[in-house]
């Protein structure tokens, strides 16, 4: 899959977002990461250039990154109603790097 192909779905998916959440049912555009859209670009990628295998513990590591990632949501929403906004996200980016 060529690089351009790769950014413009990149760019689809961020104008999608920003397209969401503009909408009455904002809350959807934090979805839009979930969907596996780069889930699946990766793991074609990584399966066709490294094999099944290779793809398989891809997956595994891919599935600890929802902890990390619950961390940065969990602590995102606390500190969003006790901080200004860019504080409030550099923290919730703290505590994820933890």
């Amino acid at each position: 899959m060529g690089l351009v192909i790769k950014a413009a779905l990149g760019a689809l998916v961020v104008i999608l977002i920003g397209l969401l959440s503009k909408t009455k049912n904002y809350y959807i555009a934090g979805l839009i990461p979930l969907f596996p859209t780069f889930a699946l670009i990766a793991h074609y990628i990584v399966a066709s250039e490294r094999g099944i295998d290779a793809m398989r513990t891809t997956i595994v590591f891919s599935m600890w990154s929802i902890i990390p990632y619950f961390i940065y949501l969990a602590t995102l929403w606390y500190f969003s109603g006790v901080m200004r906004l860019p504080v409030a996200l550099g923290g919730a980016v703290v505590c994820w790097g933890l």
